[in-house]
């Protein structure tokens, strides 16, 4: 049968939907916010490993604080964030539609306040009057309030500051604030011209303990389990490759310049960095420590300082709607 032109058209502009449709299947994007923390999956980030795994295409963004991470979630603009407890538990408290779905890392020592030589400060008491610095709703603002209110300060005697790692480091070079609570690379900036106060490690055995985690828009993960289950397996690969020969690592080392590339950081203070904190493995992953609990726990209490702070309006009930292991069960599935 022939086709007149118009028919001939139709047919034409029909396939091209069909091709146009397939194409945008094929070409799946998606945007994932990352930090400057000093972990193992940032090493994956240049190597265009994720996108070979997935078959996405990713946009990764550089972000200088949690709390940047969850506005660019709730905006749409990122699916996947690297996001400390703090900020985290502020945009669950906020209702954000959000999942917990992998711990990057507890913290333990890595956070740090470090008082700048010569503003004579050597205790958490010495910090009345003085220019404190630390990205606030970050895990360091959450334990560094906490320190004082330990110590017996209230918030309205120190003079705490809010600014993002990189205007801590220049800040601190002027000789501008006085102390800074923060984490690597300027952790280990400021270390040289100051001494240490307290650790996050010391703060999170009172009472007080933090993490990073991967948080994702739980629509969208519904929506794309296969690219959750391939990015949790690729996690849990860096980690163990880090447990396994981590202690190896140094500033030449392929995984430590590719850290220091996407962070920032100088590859020589790479490895000593990451041996601040502690990587969960799989199965600790899934334990009551953390998915399996701890972190809904730690969430709770977490919302209960937040609140008192005046940072967040209510406590959720429960905090375990927040939180998944589905992804790190089906990566680890046999």
């Amino acid at each position: 049968m022939k086709m007149n032109k118009r028919q001939l058209a139709g047919v034409a502009v029909a396939a091209l939907m069909v091709c146009t449709g397939a194409f945008a299947q094929a070409q799946k994007e998606v945007t994932i916010a990352h930090q400057d923390m000093l972990v193992p999956f940032q090493a994956l980030i240049d190597s265009g490993e994720l996108e070979k795994a997935t078959g996405y295409k990713i946009n990764y963004r550089l972000f200088g604080g949690g709390g940047d991470v969850i506005k660019a979630m709730a905006s749409g603009d990122v699916q996947l964030g690297q996001v400390g407890s703090s900020p985290l538990t502020a945009a669950a408290s906020q209702g954000q539609d959000i999942k917990l779905f992998w711990i990057l890392d507890d913290i333990a020592d890595a956070e740090a306040l470090i008082a700048r030589n010569g503003a004579k400060v050597n205790s958490v008491k010495d910090l009345k009057g003085k220019k404190v610095a630390t990205p606030f709703v970050s895990t360091a603002h959450y334990q560094l309030m906490a320190l004082l209110k330990m110590e017996g300060l209230k918030a309205a005697d120190v003079n705490v500051m809010n600014m993002r790692p990189p205007e801590i480091a220049a800040a601190w070079e002027r000789g501008d604030i006085d102390a800074a609570f923060i984490w690597d690379p300027v952790l280990s900036k400021i270390k040289g011209n100051g001494k240490s106060i307290a650790s996050s490690g010391s703060i999170g055995a009172k009472g007080f303990p933090t993490f990073d985690g991967f948080a994702v828009n739980a629509k969208w993960a519904a929506e794309n389990e296969a690219f959750m289950v391939a990015l949790t397996k690729a996690l849990i690969k860096a980690d163990e490759n880090y447990r396994k020969n981590g202690g190896k690592w140094t500033a030449d080392t392929a995984e430590v310049k590719a850290i220091a590339k996407v962070t920032k950081a100088d590859a020589k203070d790479v490895p000593p960095a990451m041996k601040l904190y502690k990587f969960p493995t799989a199965a600790e992953q899934v334990g009551s420590k953390w998915l399996g609990g701890g972190a809904a726990k730690a969430m709770t209490d977490t919302a209960a300082f937040l609140k008192e702070q005046g940072r967040i309006q209510e406590v959720k009930a429960d905090y375990k709607a927040f939180v998944t292991d589905a992804y790190v069960k089906k990566a680890t599935a046999k």
